[in-house]
């Protein structure tokens, strides 16, 4: 029985495809390793989003090449996803040691791509744009009780500073019984959270049904049993309309959980950014959801150091923190990707000065998520218990924190509590991100 090892870079799109790899793979009959120096295939599925994501990549592939020169020398590799797909006839140059590469497209085929190089034994290159399978088997890397689920492929928004929809092709939504069967196909393994992705959720159905249908989507999904949690990533503010807003009102397993990624506040960045969205509008969005939604809880991610960005827009964006206190903030410096419109662009700002920018918005930020954690001392929230990390003490997460990119809650018990299992948790400290609080007996 021959064995494959999956290393899964990047987002959490990605992680879904290696799981759909596996999938596939375990139902031809390869077992899954924990070890590369002891697979016949390393998988190796890659991100390219940004330059650190591809360096971070580009050394995953050469230490898997050190493994088959050094310890594995019948050690097949085989590198997949963004990067294969933006760079994959060079990596063959480069990395010779790679014997096959399948781009963003080309990941539901993997075992026909693995049999053809068994049979050919020469390299394989497929980065050709293709339909990619709606159902497909998978086995999830997530503990348990929570699971992604991938909405759509690609992406349409085209903002000038990004480069996924030129590896990932144009929005194509899955159809929605397909996502409500693999939603129960989930539910029967234990998930209790389900975590709905894609490049951009908000637009979900507009290619397919001509109506934006993430509402009916989640609608369906709450009525599984199993099913606690369901939580939304990524809705452009310029898409998240009143039926969804209804939804997060009405549907009790719908986390309050708002994430809308921004970018900018000024409305000069917010154009050469190319987003569909000014500063009225956002600001009007959150108001809208402050007012209808109880107890919502907005995340945002923000570029710092986008070209031509001056002080006074600097300054603008902290004011607009300072004023609105949003609940998570993610600021990332801006990155200059070859083959995007804003690689381009004149008044590039300096890296010292991109530091400079990013470190004010953090600190401003921190002293906001203090604040905003303290007034949430004696309250009571739902947590779900992830790990255990000392004697009483567990470690989980509420409706405002998703896994990984957000805060927790430690919590103290004095009985043992169930991994993976959510319970009342009474808070009575906060940190600058994080919440410490007893279980209610």
């Amino acid at each position: 029985m021959k064995k494959i090892y999956m290393h899964s870079l990047g987002c959490s799109k990605n992680l879904v495809d290696s799981e759909n790899m596996l999938g596939i793979l375990t139902e031809k009959g390869y077992e899954i390793t924990d070890y590369a120096d002891k697979a016949d295939y390393i998988i190796i599925n890659t991100c390219s989003f940004i330059n650190d994501a591809m360096e971070e990549s580009v050394n995953s592939i050469l230490s898997a090449a050190d493994i088959k020169y050094q310890v594995n020398k019948n050690a097949k590799i085989i590198v997949t996803g963004c990067l294969a797909q933006r760079f994959g006839s060079e990596l063959s140059k480069e990395i010779p040691e790679v014997d096959i590469i399948v781009g963003t497209s080309g990941f539901d085929k993997i075992d026909k791509y693995i049999e053809e190089y068994e049979k050919e034994n020469k390299l394989i290159v497929k980065t050709s744009e293709d339909e990619i399978n709606e159902i497909l088997p998978r086995n999830t890397l997530t503990p348990s009780w929570y699971a992604y689920l991938k909405i759509s492929e690609g992406c349409s928004n085209n903002c000038t500073y990004c480069i996924i929809p030129k590896i990932r092709g144009k929005y194509k939504s899955r159809k929605i019984e397909n996502i409500v069967d693999e939603a129960r196909v989930l539910a029967k393994k234990g998930v209790k959270e389900i975590i709905i992705i894609a490049q951009d959720t908000s637009k979900y159905g507009l290619d397919i049904y001509n109506e934006r249908k993430l509402h009916e989507v989640i609608h369906k999904i709450s009525e599984i049993d199993g099913i606690e949690w369901i939580r939304i990533h990524y809705m452009y503010p310029e898409d998240v309309y009143d039926d969804l807003i209804n939804e997060f009102k009405n549907n009790n397993k719908l986390l309050k959980y708002f994430d809308i990624p921004l970018q900018h506040i000024s409305d000069n960045i917010l154009k050469k950014m190319n987003r569909k969205t000014n500063k009225e509008q956002i600001i009007t969005l959150i108001s809208k959801i402050r007012k209808e939604v109880d107890g919502a809880v907005i995340r945002t991610s923000l570029i710092t150091g986008f070209p031509g960005e001056t002080e006074e827009e600097h300054k603008e964006l902290k004011d607009f923190l300072q004023k609105y206190k949003l609940d998570r903030v993610g600021i990332f410096k801006y990155s200059r990707e070859e083959n995007t419109p804003a690689y381009k662009l004149p008044n590039q700002i300096s890296e010292n000065v991109k530091e400079q920018r990013h470190d004010e918005l953090m600190e401003l930020q921190l002293g906001i998520s203090y604040e905003l954690n303290s007034n949430k001392i004696g309250n009571t929230y739902d947590v779900l218990i992830e790990e255990k990390d000392v004697e009483n003490i567990y470690v989980g997460r509420t409706y405002m924190d998703s896994i990984e990119i957000d805060g927790c809650v430690y919590v103290t018990s004095d009985e043992e509590l169930t991994i993976g299992n959510i319970y009342k948790v009474k808070i009575n400290d906060a940190l600058e991100y994080d919440l410490i609080g007893d279980v209610k007996q």
